[in-house]
């Protein structure tokens, strides 16, 4: 049997992205992903997460992965290659647990998109070609690099193309359906024989394709990235790997639409006074597509645990029906009641929470919506995370969804 091991390197020293291995990613921390892509592979043998750092550490053993050691500093350094990290830790554990893969597969937590097969397709290809050291994930360049140029040193005088192309005189004049196809090297997988890094390489001088669909490609440098991201991870319609249950779509006929009232449609603060009268805070802006709903045959409604009047009043100001005052353990119950009430079928239910007691519903409800500030759990078991939290016009950014999904259909 050959002995594979999945190696993800997460160093706790990040610069661009503070503590970004560990930062919450369309609900998961970021490390989760990787390791979620190499405990689903039917090849690995071993998921191992080399880290400096122990609260990565311990995030990295609740999602299933192993840190038998902790990297040393100076192989966690900002300027550190991935050749001397590789290195320590194959030699730490041949010299202290006698282990020693035939393959090592490199998971970068920066690139948190894979589709499903990925691992056990790169390992594939090293066992079928034994001239091979390694395999590397690539996609399709997206700029050519037969239309590139240097520049003479600063930059004054003529130019000289980067690549010169055989039979074709002038390639930067060229159309590019007639110029040589090019790949980027992601960061998705990269699959190399352990006697490759061994002998001083990450990757030989064999290295076989694994080529990637482009829509997957992902690699998060800074915050900006981590938004559009995490956009595309909710949208994106991708078949890819989860750390978790795997995501289901929005249903095609939405009937119902049902929200928690409390950092869903609030913002889960509340101002007293001194004689014990409550305030909440909401966003006018949730209302303003819920007419339009209605018209296309859509109910929404608030089904809250929260006794205070202000529920009925801010769903009436709303033009919306509410149930609230609901006991926190039976939310569910209440949903399904609702809907035996309404004769509507779960599947064609979404549901919107925030917390802890919105669980029972997310496991009833056809589709499942988390606000941007959820608690982790809910984060976790939702179908989809909003951009905006709870009484920032979360509301509104979902009836705008199911609006555009009737649209498309």
């Amino acid at each position: 049997m050959t002995e594979t091991l999945a190696l993800i390197p997460a160093r706790g020293g990040s610069k661009g992205i503070p503590r970004k291995n560990i930062r919450n990613f369309a609900g998961y921390p970021l490390i989760a992903w990787s390791i979620a892509a190499a405990k689903q592979s039917a090849s690995v043998t071993r998921v191992i997460v080399s880290t400096d750092d122990e609260e990565i550490a311990a995030v990295a053993r609740q999602f299933g992965a192993e840190t038998p050691f902790l990297r040393p500093a100076e192989h966690a350094q900002d300027a550190t290659t991935d050749l001397p990290v590789f290195v320590h830790a194959l030699k730490w554990l041949a010299e202290n647990e006698n282990y020693k893969p035939d393959i090592v597969v490199q998971l970068r937590p920066t690139s948190p998109i894979r589709p499903r097969g990925l691992v056990d397709d790169a390992v594939k290809i090293l066992l079928d070609h034994p001239d091979a050291d390694s395999v590397r994930g690539v996609v399709s360049a997206g700029q050519n690099p037969h239309k590139m140029w240097r520049l003479p040193q600063g930059g004054n005088g003529p130019m000289q193309n980067l690549l010169d192309v055989e039979g074709i005189a002038e390639p930067y004049n060229a159309p590019r359906q007639i110029l040589p196809p090019v790949y980027w090297q992601t960061g998705h997988i990269d699959a190399m024989r352990a006697a490759t890094i061994l002998n001083g390489s990450m990757s030989g001088k064999n290295i076989y394709p694994l080529v990637i669909d482009p829509a997957y490609t992902v690699d998060i440098d800074n915050l900006q990235d981590w938004a559009r991201y995490e956009h595309l991870v909710s949208t994106g319609g991708l078949d890819m790997l989860w750390p978790g249950r795997a995501r289901r779509s929005m249903p095609k006929h939405v009937q119902l639409i049902v929200t928690d009232f409390d950092g869903v449609i609030t913002d889960n603060r509340v101002w007293t006074d001194e004689n014990g009268k409550e305030t909440v805070v909401a966003s006018r802006s949730d209302s303003m597509r819920i007419r339009e709903l209605r018209e296309r045959g859509i109910e929404v409604m608030i089904l809250s645990s929260e006794p205070n009047p202000v529920v009925k009043a801010r769903a009436r100001k709303m033009g919306i029906e509410a149930i609230h005052g609901i006991d926190i353990r039976g939310k569910g119950e209440a949903l399904k009641n609702l809907l035996a009430e309404k004769k509507i079928a779960a599947a064609n239910v979404v549901y919107i929470g925030n917390d802890l007691n919105d669980l029972p519903c997310f496991e009833i409800a056809g589709w499942t919506v988390a606000v941007a500030d959820a608690y982790p759990e809910v984060l976790q078991a939702a179908d989809h995370v909003l951009a905006k939290p709870g009484g920032h016009g979360a509301v509104r950014e979902l009836c705008e969804m199911v609006l555009k999904n009737m649209d498309n259909r």
